[in-house]
Order: C-alpha cells, then structure tokens, then sequence
C-alpha cells in the first residue's frame, strides 16, 4: 500500500470525528474486514497526546498499540510475540528519529507547537500519520506477523 492510497483511507476517518490513534486501529480493523467499536472507544483514550492533554503523540501510541494489535496477548491461550517491546522499541526510537526530529518532540505540544490554537492539523497530522502506519507495517513484515485476516 502507497502513502497516497493510505491517505486516501484515512482522510474520511478524520473527516468522520475519529483521532490520529483510531484511525490506525480503523485502517488495521478494515484490513480484516471487522468492527470493534469498544477498542475504537478505548484507543480514545489517546487522543491529542493523552486525552487531550498534549502529551506523547496519539500517533505513536496508537502505533504500538497496532503492533500490540498483531502481537499482542488476547485470549487466555495466546502468549504475546516474543518481540512484541522490540518492535514498540524500534517504532518509537524511529519516531523520534524522525518525526520528533522535525518537531522538536514527540507530543502533540511539540508537533502541534505553531499550529492554530495548537490542536490537531491534518495538513501535518494526516503525513505523520502515513508515514508512521507504513513503518509499523514494515516492522510487523521483517517480524513475519500476518495483518490481513
């Protein structure tokens, strides 16, 4: 999937009300053609750096939270992927390579800093958000983790 068809998938989420963080639960959702709007309620809790507190960034977040998504612990008989902290590692350290890079950090305070009235921008956002479901989908590749049900 390109960052262009992925913006395309995203942008009517945004325009529909959800968050940085459930639109990449949705986009793992619709991958696997399922609803869940309990864990979309859930993953708000994210929302704008932690309920609206602009603290860490809903969109790595909500990454490690689609990572746990693929392999993490869901049933009593499930053990979580044996590299589950790595890869959040490995998205963070990335995160903050690069997006925290360019903004100075890695909380929607710092992302959102010269934005109007400091409050989510999808002109910034929606990129952001792009770019960091192509890497969460490229870490869960090289961990040979299956994302499409």
């Amino acid at each position: 999937m390109t960052r262009n068809d992925i913006l395309f998938q995203m942008l009517p989420l945004a325009q529909k009300g959800y968050c940085c963080s459930q639109i990449l639960i949705l986009l793992a959702l619709e991958a696997q053609n399922k609803e869940n709007p309990e864990l979309l309620r859930a993953i708000a809790g994210l929302c704008n750096g932690l309920g609206h507190s602009g603290e860490v960034c809903g969109v790595l977040t909500g990454g490690a939270c689609l990572i746990a998504f693929h392999a993490g612990k869901g049933r009593d008989e499930e053990a979580e992927h044996d590299r589950l902290n790595l890869m959040i590692s490995e998205l963070t350290e990335w995160f903050r390579e690069h997006i925290g890079a360019e903004y100075g950090g890695m909380t929607c305070r710092d992302i959102l800093k010269d934005a109007p009235d400091q409050k989510p921008d999808m002109s910034r956002c929606a990129n952001i958000l792009a770019e960091t479901y192509i890497q969460v989908m490229t870490i869960l590749t090289e961990n040979e983790i299956e994302t499409v049900g």
